[in-house]
């Protein structure tokens, strides 16, 4: 159970990271286009702030009201995809033009590290929910029995 529980305040870090700094770093994305010239970059920002940041404000809600564990996988599970989805643009435009400092590239690889993690939570929450073999077998037995 603790192991739990200190997954879940992991979780909740990095999702209350991302929903307070998604709409006030990204929110930059409206000053004139000379200082933020990529529509790379504005693709990136408009897929967190429209799919990213609602997903980590659903994880907080997740934590503190004790929802159930499908939200717990199903959130989980977003969040960390859309972090690598993201993260994978970041680092192939930083890597593949070859003007990313060592410092950026520490910057972000922690991020890079959370969102695989959050991934494999997401996915060991959902290998968790599935029923035990034993559970399917009575249940399709009483399903038979009520046929009859």
């Amino acid at each position: 159970m603790a192991a739990v529980s200190k997954a879940d305040a992991a979780v909740a870090l990095f999702s209350l990271v991302i929903a307070v700094a998604a709409p006030l770093i990204d929110a930059q994305v409206v000053l004139p286009r000379r200082l933020f010239p990529p529509p790379f970059l504005h693709g990136f920002v408009w897929l967190a702030l429209t799919f990213l940041w609602p997903v980590c404000i659903a994880n907080l809600y997740r934590i503190l009201a004790r929802r159930r564990r499908w939200v717990a996988a199903a959130t989980t599970l977003m969040a960390g995809v859309t972090m690598l989805s993201y993260l994978s643009g970041i680092f192939g435009e930083m890597l593949g033009s070859g003007r990313a400092t060592p410092k950026l590239v520490k910057f972000y690889s922690p991020f890079l590290v959370i969102a695989v993690a959050l991934v494999l939570r997401g996915l060991c929450l959902c290998s968790d929910l599935e029923l035990p073999a034993s559970a399917v077998s009575s249940v399709e037995s009483s399903v038979q029995k009520k046929r009859v």
